[in-house]
């Protein structure tokens, strides 16, 4: 039960920042940079903080090189269609594993920059910045907080 709470909370408050940062701090009153993989990501964060794939290192590095990967993507292929979503996401894949940093929501940053909105698109590589690296920061440091709570609590995890 406390861990269920825990993640309610985490959730609520690392999502309520990233939304509020963007619709408040950035004048984003659609929030288009708010984005679908964040939604994921809080699940493993907060859902699921000893995983692997929830740690900080993962969650930082696999969401900005994903989406470095995939705006790369869209500017060689200068469409969105299904080689470039192929493409994006099998390369964010593949740097993933390479940098051990694998963050299964940063297939989805990789596929929002191919695939997103032409004001995603038009953000070129500050996509990679704002949202991606600024909304990870956002819930990475609410899982520092909400993720220590209570006795015997350590997170995040040391890397093997």
């Amino acid at each position: 039960m406390i861990t269920a709470l825990r993640s309610l909370i985490g959730g609520f408050v690392g999502i309520g920042l990233v939304a509020g940062l963007a619709q408040h701090g950035l004048a984003d009153t659609d929030l288009t940079l708010m984005i679908g993989a964040f939604g994921a990501t809080a699940v493993l964060l907060y859902g699921t903080p000893t995983s692997p794939f929830a740690q900080p290192y993962n969650v930082l590095v696999g969401h900005v090189l994903s989406a470095l990967i995939g705006v790369s993507v869209y500017l060689v292929l200068g469409q969105a269609d299904w080689l470039a979503a192929a493409l994006a996401v099998s390369l964010a894949i593949f740097a993933m594993q390479i940098t051990r940093s694998v963050h299964p929501p940063g297939g989805a940053s990789a596929l929002i920059a191919v695939a997103g909105s032409p004001e995603i698109h038009a953000m070129g590589y500050s996509y990679a910045v704002l949202p991606v690296g600024l909304g990870a920061l956002a819930l990475l440091l609410v899982a520092l907080v909400v993720n220590n709570i209570g006795v015997g609590q350590h997170w995040p995890r040391m890397r093997p």
